[in-house]
């Protein structure tokens, strides 16, 4: 097989001193929290379970307040609830809450994920949106006495977005990737197709979060290596654990040659670790994520997380015949194909161009 592999100690390589020195406290204050969930899952007093919600918000606010002074240090990190005004942090609260909920089934799941995207688009280029201006005309229904047209002003921001390509990163990331690019077309005054590059990798889930490898398997990716020099690429996964599918795929790349202008990782939530070790790692690398968790347990899963975000969207696979990438675009069904023609005519055409 034709694969590059990651190890876990090379990305611990790239943590600073002092990056290790927070993730340490933050773990020391994570234990305490445990230790709460231990007790509110098993107490049958309402005394007890009192004081330790009481506990438990403490402690969540001690974990924020040391996140975001971890994040004032590091430009490359951007995170929606640190930088936005109060009145926006209700919003990402309730929707971050709602792809928790173990309540939540797939079909309200991927409306969350679509609404957390388009908050992520306006976190990375919002900044910019009131810079210049383009002008839509468009003719509408109504064509009585007349045909009727409005005028729409749209954020110039085509120098910024046209220049992208989706970089992939299977199974649970094509769903956000479509998103993402339907949002770069829909802000692009010559409605820009973002071109796509889709990366097979995966982790071993037999190994610890200490020993984690990461495999990017070459034989099932598809992608054009000329298409990806001096671009922005975009990656849009809604979990960042470790960073190491990000890093992994993003050194293989520089090791083929290719120079990227930028990099830009966009997801739901991010582990602290994940998101130091990214930008610890990469250069002209940006983060961007909605909500920020603290801490990863010893499988290098996020807590207290979302479980699975990749199941949760896409439902399971059968272990012994998963979804190929067409087969994985055709189960979202005509609503999601019809929304997102241009993103899977793209996608189709990278997966069955390589191929000939």
């Amino acid at each position: 097989m034709n694969n590059v592999i990651l190890k876990a100690e090379a990305l611990d390589g790239y943590l600073s001193d002092s990056d290790k020195a927070y993730l340490s406290r933050m773990d020391k204050v994570y234990r305490e929290v445990m230790t709460c969930f231990s007790i509110l899952s098993t107490t049958k007093s309402e005394l007890e379970r009192k004081q330790e919600e009481d506990a438990l918000i403490r402690l969540y606010n001690e974990m924020g307040d040391l996140m975001q002074e971890i994040c004032k240090t590091e430009p490359g990190i951007s995170v929606y609830s640190f930088l936005t005004p109060d009145e926006s942090h209700a919003e990402a609260s309730r929707l971050i809450a709602k792809l928790r909920d173990m309540r939540t089934e797939r079909e309200e799941f991927v409306y969350y994920i679509q609404r957390a995207y388009e908050m992520l688009f306006k976190l990375a280029f919002g900044g910019i949106l009131g810079v210049n201006k383009n002008y839509f005309i468009v003719k509408t229904p109504v064509n009585v006495p007349v045909q009727n047209y409005a005028a729409h002003k749209i954020p110039n921001i085509d120098a910024q977005i046209e220049n992208t390509v989706m970089c992939v990163m299977l199974r649970g990331a094509l769903l956000p990737s479509m998103i993402m690019s339907k949002e770069i077309q829909e802000y692009s005054s010559h409605g820009y197709a973002t071109p796509f590059a889709l990366f097979r990798i995966r982790r071993d889930d037999s190994k610890s979060e200490n020993d984690m490898e990461y495999i990017l398997d070459l034989d099932r990716s598809f992608f054009n290596l000329e298409q990806l020099d001096g671009k922005d690429l975009i990656f849009a996964d809604p979990m960042n654990a470790t960073g190491g599918s990000l890093v992994t795929v993003v050194k293989y790349l520089i090791d083929q040659g290719i120079k990227p202008r930028s990099v830009q990782f966009f997801n739901v939530i991010s582990a602290l670790k994940g998101a130091l070790r990214v930008v610890r790692a990469l250069e002209n690398c940006k983060v961007y994520t909605l909500w920020m968790d603290p801490a990863l347990n010893q499988a290098a899963y996020i807590l207290p997380g979302l479980g699975d975000a990749g199941d949760r969207i896409n439902g399971r696979d059968v272990e012994e015949a998963p979804r190929n990438i067409i087969q994985l675009i055709a189960d979202y069904g005509s609503n999601i194909a019809r929304l997102y023609r241009a993103q899977i005519r793209e996608i189709e055409e990278t997966v069955l161009g390589t191929q000939k």
